[in-house]
């Protein structure tokens, strides 16, 4: 049996390496955790926030009735006569957000992994109010410095292992925080009538220790969001995947004209009648389907949501449906992982919980910082005193 002085001997060899582990993990790394917990604090809001600076988006005086899904459509192929590929658009829910288009891999950004243009609509009148490239305009470069750090694939690499860095700090952050049970109430609060580098430590640990949960699923599920070409798999092993369905169309005759719009979102809307329309996507070429994306409540996401229908371009008829409901447990867990990163899979707190945790590690990074030079100048004194 191992005497006290062991225990305690081993207790602070290990406490010495978790620190170690702390901080130059911290000092390494912290400034990009910094920036993308910042920016994914910005993102939360993303549609609110390019809204605002984006004021033509905004429907000041919303008209009585929207156009009709097929007059927007041809309101967009006129303003984009030479995009001959499938549109996709994004139906709000709010009376004065505009219909906002995605046309992938367009000529213009076509060497960028993602990069649609988007075509914003009135869906009043049908007027064009703003013709963008993703990346080109403050949110989506914001999107793309917090997703991949504007670096494409490699980025996505990096912002995994910087994600697995921030759970490694946040762990080993909590194991040299946490105080025996007597402490417990005096860990929890700020120390009253403390020093300045008292108050830093406080700020530091508590602003680590209450946001802790929350910027532990934030970072797990960014780790997945980031590479799913590898985590996907790994979730397949426990039920099986469902692989997207990509049913074809046929003309019954030669020549045919393929249905509206309205007649698509109407036969997907007849399988979830009482589901929200979220998106249209309108058939890519002679052989594609309109896929209709609808929200069913109790679905996490709230703008991308998994309920599908696709429609036969041609009869209107229901080529496949894939309802969330029905889905393994693998597919489940997967269509949780971007909402629960954002916080939307619990409505408006989930979001502000998701900001502020946000928010916490650029305070993380500067009282960190603070600390280990507080520390250094400590350290530096005493030696100066002692003679060394």
């Amino acid at each position: 049996m191992a005497s006290p002085a062991l225990k305690a001997n081993k207790k602070q060899t290990a406490r010495r390496l978790w620190l170690a582990v702390h901080l130059y993990l911290g000092l390494s790394l912290g400034l990009v955790i910094a920036v993308v917990g910042l920016t994914g604090s910005l993102l939360v809001f993303y549609l609110d926030l390019d809204e605002w600076l984006n004021p033509q988006l905004v429907i000041a005086q919303p008209g009585a009735q929207r156009q009709s899904y097929e007059a927007l459509y041809q309101a967009l192929r006129q303003a984009e006569p030479g995009r001959q590929r499938g549109w996709r658009l994004e139906i709000p829910e709010h009376p004065r957000r505009a219909v906002t288009a995605r046309y992938y891999k367009p000529e213009e950004t076509a060497h960028h992994g993602f990069a649609p243009l988007m075509v914003s609509l009135d869906p009043y009148t049908g007027k064009v109010l703003a013709n963008r490239f993703w990346g080109e305009f403050a949110m989506t470069w914001l999107y793309d410095l917090h997703y991949k750090l504007l670096l494409d694939d490699p980025g996505k690499i990096l912002m995994a292992i910087v994600g697995g860095i921030l759970l490694i700090s946040l762990i080993s952050g909590l194991y040299l925080w946490w105080p025996p049970l007597s402490k417990l109430k005096t860990a929890l609060t700020v120390k009253a009538n403390a020093s300045k580098e008292r108050r830093n430590y406080d700020l530091h640990k508590l602003a680590g220790f209450y946001t802790f949960i929350v910027m532990l699923v934030v970072a797990l599920t960014g780790v997945a969001l980031e590479i799913p070409q590898y985590v996907n798999p790994l979730f397949g092993y426990f039920s099986p995947l469902q692989a997207m369905p990509k049913p074809q169309s046929s003309p019954s005759a030669p020549g045919q004209q393929r249905v509206s719009l309205d007649q698509a979102v109407a036969a997907g809307q007849s399988i979830f009648p009482d589901a929200r329309l979220c998106w249209i996507e309108t058939p890519h070429d002679a052989g594609g389907s309109f896929r209709i994306n609808l929200r069913q409540d109790g679905e996490p996401s709230q703008r991308f949501p998994k309920t599908n229908v696709w429609v036969d371009q041609y009869s209107g008829r229901i080529l496949a449906v894939s309802d969330p409901a029905d889905l393994g447990g693998s597919d489940t867990l997967i269509n949780w992982l971007h909402p629960l990163h954002t916080g939307e899979a619990f409505g408006l707190t989930g979001q502000w919980l998701v900001l502020i945790s946000g928010l916490a590690c650029p305070l993380l990074f500067v009282t960190g910082v603070i600390r280990w030079q507080q520390k250094r100048r400590a350290r530096h004194k005493f030696e100066l005193r002692s003679g060394h």
